[in-house]
């Protein structure tokens, strides 16, 4: 909590923009003096969430214990300037275009100066006021009523705006150790790695950005889905996809899972068309309570994170790294058509490989290759900021992962956290590329080596897709819309269910009480 409110005291100063943030005690430092205190801050949180993990291993703190705990660490972070990106300030006027009967999807914040609102203008990024909302449309309703509230006191409608990430954060405490206990994992160590991790609370709390909310709801859809209530997940994935659309594939994964575990031939096409309505009624309702239409879903969802140029976005990086090699060898080439190109197929890869694990998703493993697949469109995609990778990390955090599983997330979280600075810039330049991705070629293919030796170690059951040892219970016992209910002779696509629940586990694993 020290380094929470360290963060606190000197955000506001880090922040640059227009308006000063209301909570700014303008400490006798410099600014340079004002980043070494914040990033101590930082590494004393992050040291601390390390010692917090090594007291949930041992069984001294519970789930219960850690939502105070989140409390505590969250409130400085929720009062505190948006340090590390400025997207709350476009949230809030992207808002207002709405709240003022324009279409955000269709008209870019410069607008607003022309409306008389250029005080909000002015907080906006300059790099984004030309470019229209790339969100779903209940967000930007609920922005709307804010703007509704405040007015032009863009200050206050940040801060109200940032204060939405609770809603997100309550529901990953509330639902992640449900998932875990579903999944036969440890909810207590699910909810240290998924809620107080250090990119949760710097990457998503403290800047206020809307992944936060919508992962919170998809964690919730999924958790449901898990439960045996797949219409009920469905429905509120869907709704995470009105915040933000990469939600959308969960409600995919839920369908076809559901669908899949049918008993009897017509159930699988019947179970699609329930789930296909109930999606769609979602996005229909959204669409007709916030008055936006269908115009929402436009390019604009998947083009606007396309405007950046990250050396840790692998098709970013390739292109880059190729570019320059073929200049130093003295051939010409157009870094914009190279990342054009490893664009397309970073993309084409992280559909194949989401198609892949859908491909093999039954019950027991669908939040684990939901999971993978959503890391890799956060990999794939044309942006790879490191929030992103939320996505898929916080329902990985309540699978059965292994504890080196566990350690890759835990690293990967530690040094997501510290890789953009204070003013939203990522610490690695664009020239910087070529290290980046012999970085991400060791990593890689340590990740891999690793992986083959404990698979077979393991005796095939590394990624712990099976249900809890010491719980399987006979087929005829199941029920619920997600069991397998086929009776008799065993269709192939139930041997293929009963394949996953059971997993290839040794002999001694299944002795383990």
């Amino acid at each position: 909590m020290a380094g929470s409110v360290l963060i606190m005291l000197t955000g506001g100063q880090l922040v640059r923009g227009p308006d000063r943030w209301w909570l700014d005690p303008h400490l006798p430092i410099t600014g340079s003096q004002n980043e070494l205190v914040l990033y101590c801050g930082m590494v004393a949180l992050a040291v601390a969430w390390i010692g917090l993990g090594r007291q949930a291993r041992a069984e001294l703190v519970g789930p219960r214990t850690l939502w105070v705990v989140a409390a505590l660490w969250c409130l400085p972070l929720l009062l505190a300037a948006p340090v590390f990106s400025r997207d709350v300030f476009s949230y809030f006027g992207q808002g207002t275009i709405l709240h003022l009967g324009l279409n955000p999807y269709h008209d870019p914040p410069t607008v607003l100066g022309q409306v008389g609102h250029t005080h909000v203008l002015n907080a906006i990024d300059p790099f984004w006021r030309h470019t229209t909302a790339p969100y779903g449309p209940l967000f930007l309703d609920v922005v709307s009523l804010i703007a509704g509230l405040v007015g032009s006191a863009v200050v206050l409608g940040a801060q109200l705006v940032k204060l939405l990430g609770l809603v997100g954060l309550a529901l990953l405490a509330v639902f992640v150790p449900r998932l875990a206990r579903v999944h036969g994992a440890d909810a207590t160590r699910a909810t240290w790695l998924a809620v107080l991790n250090p990119l949760v609370l710097f990457a998503l709390v403290l800047p206020g950005h809307n992944d936060l909310l919508m992962v919170g709801l998809m964690v919730a859809g999924v958790t449901l889905a898990a439960e045996e209530h797949p219409l009920m997940g469905i429905a509120l994935c869907a709704l995470a996809a009105t915040i933000k659309i990469p939600a959308l594939a969960a409600v995919i994964f839920i369908a076809v899972t559901w669908a899949r575990s049918a008993a009897w031939p017509r159930q699988p096409v019947i179970r699609l068309a329930q789930s296909a309505g109930v999606a769609l009624g979602v996005f229909v309702l959204v669409s007709l309570v916030t008055g936006v239409g269908v115009s929402w879903v436009t390019s604009t969802l998947f083009s606007t994170p396309a405007k950046v140029h990250l050396a840790i976005t692998p098709a970013t990086g390739l292109a880059y790294t190729a570019f320059a090699l073929l200049r130093d060898v003295g051939v010409h080439s157009s870094f914009t058509g190279l990342q054009t190109a490893f664009r397309l197929a970073a993309g084409v890869i992280s559909l194949l490989v989401a198609l892949e694990l859908l491909r093999r998703a039954r019950r027991p493993s669908m939040t684990l290759y939901l999971g993978l697949a959503l890391v890799a469109f956060a990999w794939g995609g044309p942006a790879a900021w490191p929030w992103y990778f939320v996505w898929g990390l916080a329902l990985l955090a309540a699978t059965r992962c292994g504890r080196q599983g566990l350690a890759w997330m835990a690293a990967f979280m530690v040094a997501g956290a510290f890789v953009v600075k204070p003013d939203g810039i990522l610490v690695f330049s664009l020239e910087s590329s070529p290290y980046v991705m012999a970085f991400y070629a060791a990593a890689l293919g340590t990740a891999w080596y690793v992986w083959r030796r404990l698979r077979v170690a393991d005796g095939g059951d590394f990624a712990g897709t099976g249900p809890a040892l010491g719980r399987r219970e006979p087929l005829a016992s199941r029920s619920g819309p997600l069991a397998a209910e086929s009776p008799g002779p065993l269709a192939p696509d139930s041997r293929d269910t009963l394949a996953d629940r059971a997993g290839s586990r040794s002999p001694s694993a299944l002795v383990k009480p």
